[in-house]
């Protein structure tokens, strides 16, 4: 019995264990399971975050794309609408026009061009939206007939430009603003009214003509009590007369030279002497629209071919010596066949010998005194004239002048011979995009003709800025 009961409680003790130790193991099982999934469910939960959040951040790089993309096809748009290209044959006017009359660009100056430019992108605008229903038909890529520039803004834009324009040019003074204000006049007619009408070309012409007289106008104009030149100026006159009178032994002017101006003789200002200038800007003006009266249509030779003519005189204009009276700071007068005497002895001192200093340009002072000569106004022919004086710059001019008129000639009558050949629409929009184009090398040329070199060549360096971006937004 008790070897029964031994047997039997280590069989129930055995089972016991057994059972225990699988009791154990099944809840170490269920454990781990449990904690497995836990760390499961984290990560997963942890994943999820993570994905959402990339999700978030592209949607919104996305976001920022298109709203990047929708900017720059509204800045394309409004950049085909005002033809940016077209802006830089705009400063070359005031360029032109100050060279006209002798001034040397000033702050007055950017005034005008500021003034230039805004009233250029008015007429734009205005055009855009005057056309706005043939553009629907012939050239329905344009911001306004494509929608991508409503309307209203276009001319909106207009008005706001043509309002800037003007507080530019009253800022410049009373005259800037007379000239400013028949010439926003004029941009206005002939968008509303006039380009339709066998007028158009010529208010066209006369708007531009305008914006050389608007340059001419605010440069030139001499402020309230200022002396007829600038000390420094002056002192150099001085010193230029020193030479040349040191120079001569005779005493007397250059062979075929003007005579002198008065003692008190004012700087050449007056508005008539860019009035040349003017009127060659508007006789190309005049060619370049009467030839894109036809940009879409195409089928006539005759303005092309009329145009090609114009350019053709221009050119050879341009090419020849200017006259005296052309030459900043000369005197507008006949050129006298007699030498005249560089001496004279004024009853009171000159414009140049009142300012001189007494000191420290004593040498330059009494070589004057001991001749008893008073200098006081030198017109550049003088030293054109004068034998190995001023020689060099002549032919260097005039290298840059013909320079600047053959690059004028061959932008432009190039694609018109083509236009005359055949007279397509593309390359009558071609020829008038070179129209374009050429007018900044004919500003260069004339103001290199009224012998402002420096303004030549900055007028000039506009132009592979205006190619570069004719190539991106077109002029037409």
């Amino acid at each position: 019995m008790q070897a029964r009961s031994e047997a039997g409680s280590e069989v129930g003790g055995e089972a016991g264990v057994e059972a225990g130790s699988e009791t154990g193991a099944e809840s170490g099982v269920e454990a781990r399971s449990k904690a497995g999934g836990e760390a499961a469910v984290e990560a997963g939960s942890e994943t999820s975050a993570k994905a959402g959040a990339e999700t978030a951040a592209r949607a919104r790089a996305r976001a920022r794309a298109r709203g990047r993309g929708r900017a720059k096809a509204k800045g394309k748009a409004w950049a085909e609408l005002l033809r940016l290209p077209a802006l830089f044959t705009v400063p070359g006017d005031a360029l032109a026009g100050a060279a006209a009359v002798g001034a040397r660009p000033n702050s007055r100056t950017l005034l005008a061009i500021g003034s230039s430019l805004c009233l250029y992108e008015a007429g734009m605008a205005l055009n855009d939206w005057a056309d706005r229903a043939e553009d629907a038909v012939d050239r329905p890529h344009r911001p306004l007939p494509s929608g991508r520039i409503h309307p209203a803004a276009a001319l909106a834009a207009a008005g706001a430009l043509t309002a800037a324009g003007l507080a530019l040019a009253a800022r410049a003074g009373g005259p800037s603003l007379a000239v400013a204000a028949p010439l926003a006049a004029t941009v206005w007619a002939y968008d509303l009214v006039l380009k339709r009408t066998p007028a158009g070309p010529a208010a066209m012409a006369t708007a531009r003509g305008l914006d050389v007289l608007l340059g001419a106008t605010t440069t030139g104009r001499a402020p309230r009590g200022a002396p007829p030149l600038p000390g420094p100026l002056r002192r150099t006159a001085a010193r230029g007369l020193d030479v040349l009178l040191d120079a001569t032994t005779t005493g007397r002017a250059p062979r075929g030279a003007p005579p002198l101006p008065a003692p008190n003789a004012p700087r050449r200002t007056s508005v008539r002497h860019a009035l040349p200038t003017a009127l060659t800007m508007a006789g190309h003006t005049l060619a370049v629209t009467a030839v894109s009266r036809r940009e879409t249509q195409g089928g006539s030779s005759a303005a092309p071919l009329a145009a090609l003519a114009t350019t053709a005189a221009l050119a050879w204009r341009l090419m020849s010596a200017p006259t005296v009276a052309g030459q900043p700071g000369a005197s507008p007068v006949a050129v006298s066949p007699q030498p005249a005497d560089l001496t004279s002895t004024p009853p009171h001192p000159g414009p140049v010998e009142a300012a001189r200093p007494t000191s420290g340009r004593g040498r330059v002072e009494a070589s004057s005194a001991r001749r008893g000569r008073v200098p006081v106004a030198v017109p550049r022919a003088w030293l054109h004239r004068a034998p190995g004086l001023g020689a060099s710059r002549n032919s260097t001019e005039a290298a840059l002048r013909g320079a600047l008129a053959l690059a004028y000639a061959t932008t432009f009558a190039r694609p018109l011979f083509h236009a005359v050949l055949n007279p397509s629409p593309p390359l009558t929009q071609r020829a008038v995009g070179g129209g374009i184009r050429a007018m900044i090398p004919l500003q260069a040329a004339l103001a290199a003709r009224a012998g402002a070199p420096v303004t030549a060549l900055l007028t000039a360096a506009l132009a592979p800025a205006a190619r570069k971006f004719a190539r991106k937004v077109s002029v037409t």
